[in-house]
């Protein structure tokens, strides 16, 4: 029962509550986290075009797993992407082989790897999750369920990654060291494992993420990386958050990396700091081979927070919301931390 003294508490505190909300609007200040939603990130600079496309199912309160599967879907038919999608690098064989995953808010997912002939591997992925009782389909049986499903088969290999292929093919040097052969992915870029990953939280705070490459450039025929690897290339929670990979894949398995990361901030970590602690495993693990590669991780919590980290420079990450159109952001790193100090 209510009397005077609990009514005098009650009437102050939300005054005080309604004081603070002003003066947070004013300043720009989130007060809740449904002040941060919808929201949309996503790897690499060609993560700006992809948030644009997640953007516009976002802002009419569409689904996030609708938003992510369109997003992503911009760089893989991006013929100027060598690294994602249909323009992707062949492997050592001349064959065009691409992965992907999916996950949505209820813990579904979908995956396909080393999949050829059809140029949305996404979109296949969310079939395997929606229309199968299986999580992943590789190879020829990928791309026959694609097909079965209506979507065409086509050629991928294009003029300008035959090209790359046979100038690579003059030495074709096998060398065991990771991202060695993927120089010819970004001219200027060292390090090139592009995946883009993406992960999107939508009005009604439920989040979703997916991820698609074309893997290392030259690789071995039937190599499949991280990317299509639920808990390695892609991992959500939706009671905690989601966390997505880049960079060398066989690394980011070993310490199934997106899973660490998620299960991190539900230990109250932030998405910055979960990224850099499973940066900094990798390294511990391996300091020798951390040297020559690169792995990057992005995450976002249920409040919208996010974050990232890599081994090397160079690594950045758009976002996407109401406040911040057409962000690049770039992403800290453990080489760069080291030169600081």
């Amino acid at each position: 029962m209510y009397n005077r003294r609990k009514f005098i508490k009650l009437t102050a505190l939300t005054a005080s509550v309604a004081t603070l909300s002003k003066y947070a609007t004013a300043k720009n200040i989130p007060t809740v986290p449904g002040d941060r939603l919808p929201i949309v990130i996503s790897t690499w600079d060609f993560g700006v075009a992809a948030n644009k496309e997640a953007w516009k199912t976002l802002e009419k309160g569409g689904r996030a797993l609708d938003a992510v599967e369109a997003g992503v879907k911009i760089p893989e038919a991006d013929m100027k992407n060598h690294t994602v999608g249909r323009a992707g690098y062949p492997d050592r064989d001349g064959r065009v082989t691409l992965d992907a995953c999916i996950m949505d808010e209820f813990g579904n997912c979908g995956s396909v790897a080393a999949m050829e002939n059809i140029a949305h591997p996404i979109t296949v992925a969310r079939l395997v999750m929606e229309k199968t009782p299986h999580v992943m389909l590789v190879g020829d049986g990928a791309t026959q369920f694609a097909v079965e499903q209506g979507i065409k088969k086509e050629k991928l290999l294009t003029p300008e990654s035959e090209k790359a292929w046979k100038k690579w093919l003059v030495k074709a040097q096998y060398s065991p060291k990771m991202n060695i052969e993927n120089e010819q992915h970004r001219p200027g870029s060292k390090y090139n494992h592009d995946t883009i990953g993406m992960l999107a939280i939508d009005a009604k705070g439920n989040i979703s993420g997916a991820c698609t490459t074309s893997g290392m450039a030259f690789k071995l025929h039937g190599r499949v990386g991280d990317s299509p690897i639920i808990g390695a290339g892609l991992f959500v929670d939706n009671e905690v958050g989601g966390a997505t990979s880049t960079g060398v894949g066989e690394e980011v398995i070993r310490n199934v990396g997106s899973f660490l990361v998620v299960e991190l901030m539900r230990q109250g970590y932030s998405p910055r700091d979960a990224c850099k602690e499973a940066v900094h495993r990798i390294i511990k693990k391996k300091p020798e081979i951390a040297k020559e590669i690169q792995v990057g991780f992005l995450a976002i919590n249920k409040k919208g927070e996010y974050g990232a980290y890599a081994i090397q420079e160079g690594f950045s990450f758009a976002v996407c919301d109401k406040n911040k159109q057409d962000l690049l952001i770039p992403g800290e790193s453990y080489y760069k931390d080291i030169k600081k100090n």
